[in-house]
């Protein structure tokens, strides 16, 4: 089985267990996501899927996204520009985002992810992930 097959068996698992449906407008959302190299916004999943499903709406792939990300099988990227940016990696990680472009670029670190937090940290209540956004200019924006 490949990795995106995969992720559609473990996608379809957490729809069952989340008591959703598993529609054909769901799983082509999801399967376009699982396909981005990008992290897309709705605007951008919207038009990819729209020669595949020609009456899928815009607001049905933002309420679809809304529930992926409730139910936690994706995650949503807050940027500065006004629509969010989602992504299926759910694996610790953290994000370099370019201000000019808005690419964003996955990263990991690991003694970020472990560094133990400040004592008021630890004092406001439970964290449940630690997400870094580091905002700058790519190379190929500073090269160009």
């Amino acid at each position: 089985m490949d990795a995106l097959q995969e992720q559609l068996r473990r996608f379809g698992n957490a729809c069952r267990e989340a008591g959703l449906k598993l529609t054909h407008q769901r799983l082509e959302i999801f399967s376009e996501l699982v396909r981005s190299p990008d992290h897309p916004s709705a605007e951008a999943l919207h038009q990819r899927l729209r020669k595949k499903i020609p009456t899928l709406s815009l607001d049905t792939v933002y309420r679809t996204l809304a529930t992926f990300a409730r139910h936690g099988m994706i995650t949503k990227v807050e940027t500065v520009e006004s629509q969010g940016r989602f992504e299926v990696t759910l694996a610790p990680h953290h994000h370099l985002i370019c201000s000019r472009c808005n690419t964003i670029m996955d990263f990991q670190w690991p003694s970020m992810d472990e560094a133990t937090l400040p004592e008021a940290v630890k004092d406001w209540g439970r964290i449940d992930n630690r997400s870094v956004v580091v905002y700058g200019i790519c190379k190929n924006c500073l090269d160009g």
